[in-house]
């Protein structure tokens, strides 16, 4: 999904103690029965599916929207969701059908009800984030130009043809588009979206399993099931509150002590102990996430010609065995390319495509540094937020090794900021002057999806700003390529250029964890670390 996701590392065994706090309660916190109680951070936008592109808001829209597709939370195959069938004969022309579907609010799912909410997400005006998703659409560049003013209020591209249909016109072939219908930027949205645009962000309203009974920012939102819920995947228990957690150690404590249920991201100082703490109430999953080191390219200082030798150097100077080893207790792998497993070979994934770049060598590390002109001002600060995921002491770990290569104990270190919203703002609004913690889940398991949203020009989750004609030649031909087989190698292709050029530093890919009290059964993650909420029961 969406720009930075969590990880975590310790690069000592000392818990974290920030001064932050959890919201109280005991069981579910909410004095329900049958209501689970989750770890959660506030999102940084407010709850638009077109806007939000990072995992605390996706959480949430996992649970409030269905979409065309839905990504099998056992396999992640694009499974038919409010699409009957989606037709066509050249890979360009689509046709949709929908299935008989209602918002909770009892208004009918209508054709005009996705062409609408992607109008919105696309146009200019709108500011959605996840605008480039609607890149290919024809029309796109019309409601979104790259400089100027927006000259078309809608994408001529999309047509609705009665209340269960419409088309799609891209802009080119690409065979695997009805795939990436399952991201939740292609949801459909009520009329109350756009004609009461604030009581619509105050409590959202969707087509999925579960309503917004309340939301009270920096504190919890509570989700209830949905009764009338039209899919097969109706929730298994009776809601979910999601419980804001600005420190993910006390949320371990709360589990622990029976006042919460789910805890989806197991602090890296308590990797130890989980297993004598919870027993088998402890999961270790594959996901679909890379965690990687951005790079401010906007900065001149760090986007010089040859800077390429200096990032490099900075990768190689990172000793990822010793940290995935030691710190994770192997609840990741160190990285070698920029996609992850899960795809497998056949989609996509390439073990050492990197090469010696993502290998430890201290003495090549330091060579390369200074030949890439050093480090700018001769120190480095990865910035990271401080409240979820024990960021502190994989960045801790990073800049040990980092120093110790280089033989300069003040070469990297650590910049905290305190939540995740703030971390993000900054990291949108482009304001760093040094590396930043970064990383992938993916939106659905194409090697396109780890490539295009985070290395296209203007991307919607580019956040460093890279930027290269040959990438994006390359990215145009893979998509248009019939063929999946030629398309996947065209796309390696392009990442051969991300790899080149050092476009973000890849650490390790991640598992996906989760812990969870005695009351609660059935728990698991999708292939995106997302826990299955609708499937959860509580006794």
């Amino acid at each position: 999904m969406r720009g930075a996701r969590h990880a975590k590392w310790a690069a000592t065994a000392a818990a974290v103690a920030l001064a932050a706090t959890a919201c109280g309660g005991g069981g579910s916190g909410s004095g329900e029965t049958g209501v689970l109680s989750a770890s959660w951070g506030d999102p940084q936008n407010p709850l638009e599916p077109a806007n939000t592109n990072e995992v605390q808001g996706g959480k949430v829209l996992e649970m409030l929207f269905r979409g065309l597709k839905r990504y099998n939370p056992k396999t992640g195959a694009a499974e038919d969701m409010l699409a009957a069938k989606i037709d066509t004969t050249d890979s360009q022309n689509f046709t949709v059908t929908l299935k008989d579907w209602k918002f909770s609010n009892g208004e009918k799912v209508t054709a005009k009800s996705f062409v609408d909410a992607w109008n919105y997400g696309a146009h200019l005006k709108n500011k959605q984030k996840n605008a480039p998703f609607f890149g290919y659409i024809e029309g796109y560049d019309k409601v979104h130009p790259e400089s100027g003013q927006a000259t078309a209020e809608t994408m001529s591209g999309l047509k609705v043809k009665d209340d269960k249909t419409f088309t799609v016109k891209l802009t080119q072939k690409f065979s695997t588009w009805p795939e990436t219908l399952g991201y939740a930027a292609f949801a459909p949205l009520p009329k109350i979206f756009f004609d009461d645009h604030d009581a619509f962000l105050k409590t959202p309203v969707g087509n999925g399993p579960y309503t917004v009974k309340q939301y009270d920012k920096g504190s919890v939102m509570s989700l209830r099931k949905w009764g009338d819920y039209p899919g097969d995947d109706k929730a298994q228990n009776e809601g979910v509150d999601l419980k804001v957690y600005t420190d993910y150690g006390t949320a371990y404590t709360d589990l622990t002590a029976g006042n919460l249920d789910l805890l989806d991201d197991v602090p890296a100082a308590q990797l130890k102990n989980v297993k004598n703490d919870l027993g088998d109430r402890y999961l270790n999953t594959p996901a679909g996430i890379i965690q990687t080191l951005s790079f401010p390219f906007y900065d001149k200082d760090w986007n010089k010609p040859g800077s390429e030798k200096l990032r490099k150097g900075l990768s190689m100077a990172i000793n990822r065995a010793q940290i995935t080893d030691t710190i994770f207790q192997k609840t990741r792998t160190p990285a070698t390319d920029w996609t992850s497993p899960v795809l497998g070979e056949k989609g996509g994934y390439k073990a050492g495509l990197c090469g010696a770049s993502c290998e430890y060598n201290a003495a090549e590390a330091k060579k390369l540094v200074t030949e890439g002109g050093g480090i700018p001002g001769g120190q480095m600060k990865i910035t990271y937020n401080a409240d979820t995921g024990s960021h502190k002491e994989w960045v801790d770990a990073v800049c040990n090794s980092i120093n110790n290569a280089l033989g300069d104990n003040k070469a990297c270190v650590g910049n905290p900021v305190g939540t995740f919203a703030d971390f993000r703002n900054q990291v949108t609004q482009s304001k760093l002057d040094g590396p930043f913690r970064a990383g992938w889940q993916m939106d659905y398991p194409l090697i396109q999806n780890f490539l295009e949203p985070l290395y296209a020009t203007g991307a919607s989750s580019n956040d460093g700003k890279w930027s290269n004609k040959e990438f994006d030649a390359l990215l145009k031909k893979a998509n248009a390529e019939a063929d999946t087989a030629k398309a996947i190698a065209t796309f390696q292709d392009a990442e051969k250029v991300v790899a080149d050029q050092m476009a973000a530093i890849p650490l390790w890919y991640q598992n996906g964890s989760a812990a969870y009290s005695e009351r609660t059964s059935n728990v698991a993650l999708n292939p995106f670390s997302i826990p299955v909420y609708n499937e959860m029961k509580v006794s």
